[in-house]
Formats: structure tokens, sequence, C-alpha cells
């Protein structure tokens, strides 16, 4: 049982339960967000519902709302969340750039004080 326990509390687990549920929520918003996005599509050039196309007696229309959906998902999905972590991350790296370079200086001139010191001795 305590290995049952301990395997619950993992922190990998848990944090990949928080993970399955928000992103469910999200997936919800980034649907209803498609949605509406869809409508507008439909309001703008007609119905943005491509279920009735066929061609040569073949319905691809259901493949055509997906492959439509799909691409305006990947879109909210990259303007909103890849491209704002990019810019965090490269602006959080910057960051820590300029702290291990002034660390690295620092460390620089310890080393020339130590020398110094040494050299008078």
């Amino acid at each position: 049982m305590k290995g049952f326990k301990d395997f619950l509390m993992r922190g990998n687990l848990v944090d990949l339960a928080v993970a399955v549920i928000i992103a469910t929520s999200f997936g919800a918003v980034v649907s209803t967000f498609t949605q509406i996005i869809m409508d507008v599509i439909g309001k703008m050039g007609g119905n943005p519902n491509f279920d009735t196309v066929a061609i040569g007696g073949v319905n691809v229309g259901k493949f055509i709302t997906a492959v439509v959906s799909f691409v305006i998902l990947a879109a909210i999905v990259y303007f909103g969340v890849i491209k704002p972590y990019e810019m965090l991350r490269t602006k959080l790296s910057k960051e820590t750039e300029v702290t291990q370079a002034a660390g690295e200086s620092t460390d620089e001139l310890l080393a020339e004080i130590r020398d110094i010191l040494k050299s008078k001795n």
C-alpha cells in the first residue's frame, strides 16, 4: 500500500493530472473560439459548414470542414500559446545570460585579486 501511495504522490503524476485538467479546459475554450471564427466566416462568405460538398460524387465536405477547423485551431494555439511562450523564454534567457556574464566577470576579478596577492607575498 505504501508503494501505491508513493506512486500517487509522485510529482510527475500530480503534474500530469494538472496538465490534463488544464488542457481539457483549454480545449473547450479553443473549440468555442474556433466556432466563433467559423461563424464569422459564415457571415462573410456564406455557410462555413462544408459537409455537403461533393467532388465527383464523393462527399469530401466533412474533411474540408475538419481541415479548416484544424487550421484555425492551430493558428490559435500558435499565436496564443507558442509565440508568447517563446517571447517569454527568450526574455528570461537573456536575463539569465546577463546574470551569468556578471558572475563570470566576478570570478575573473577574484582570480586577478588572488594572483596579485600571491605576487606580493
